[in-house]
């Protein structure tokens, strides 16, 4: 399926979305975001679709920035309606039911390491360059990078990456946790997808309250935290899946869970 800016692709249970404006090094614009917007809808409404992988067209960029022309004509009020529409799509990719994998094939900077941060996953080729460069465009990130950054990396390094503009390696950002895995470029997309048909094999319920759980985790208490994990857990006691997993356990079988 092709919108005007990205391309879905669906194989059995595993979706692939790729930014596909590789001529401009897949950098997002307002258009691109009303897209990304309408191929999450698209991919919610198939039940079929257990996890997703999102990556960018050619071998240069996963993406690259923000459109310059299109930021260089934003001012006050255009800049808080741009930022809040992305930090809107973002959050609606991070609050998917199934999980997500970044596939980072070269520079994700600003908008574009926002986007990667927001995917359950993150894998990088060993080209990857991984960046928060507002500052130097007098700016600051504006899709979520100020509040997503340090809850994955600490304070400490999400200052540094975000006051100095200065992008890091794969290896380092697989050092401080912005990356889970590094693997050569040829090998990006073969990674992402055995990591996909491992999580497809597992039950979709307990995938999904167990991302739950973990999202809810950097927002609240301990206490409101527990709480809500004690409640999820107790959801995933009253499904078939869970009937399944413990029957197939107990007669040294393989499990055939259905959803439910």
């Amino acid at each position: 399926m092709f919108d005007k800016n990205l391309l879905l692709e669906k194989d059995r249970s595993i979706a692939v979305l790729t930014v596909n404006r590789p001529d401009r090094l897949n950098a997002i614009d307002n258009a691109t975001v009303e897209d990304l917007d309408s191929a999450l809808a698209r991919i919610e409404a198939d039940k079929d679709i257990r996890v997703l992988i999102l990556t960018g067209a050619g071998d240069k960029a996963f993406v690259a920035g923000a459109d310059i022309q299109e930021l260089s004509e934003r001012d006050r009020v255009s800049g808080r309606r741009d930022t809040r529409r992305r930090q809107e799509v973002y959050t609606r990719l991070e609050q998917l039911e199934i999980p997500s994998i970044a596939a980072i094939n070269g520079f994700a900077l600003g908008t574009g390491l926002e986007l990667a941060m927001v995917c359950t996953f993150r894998i990088a080729s060993t080209t990857a360059q991984l960046g928060q460069p507002e500052v130097k465009l007098g700016i600051i990130p504006g899709a979520g990078g100020t509040q997503r950054l340090p809850r994955l990396i600490g304070q400490g390094p999400a200052l540094e990456m975000i006051l100095t503009g200065e992008p890091i390696s794969a290896e380092r950002a697989l050092q401080i946790g912005l990356v889970n895995r590094v693997v050569p470029p040829d090998r990006l997309l073969e990674e992402c997808r055995s990591l996909a048909q491992n999580l497809a094999s597992r039950p979709r319920l307990a995938l999904q309250y167990g991302k739950e759980a973990v999202l809810r985790a950097g927002e609240g208490s301990l206490t409101e935290g527990l709480a809500h994990e004690s409640y999820l857990h107790a959801l995933a006691c009253a499904s078939d899946d869970k009937r399944e997993g413990v029957t197939a356990f107990l007669k040294k079988r393989a499990p055939r869970f259905t959803g439910r």
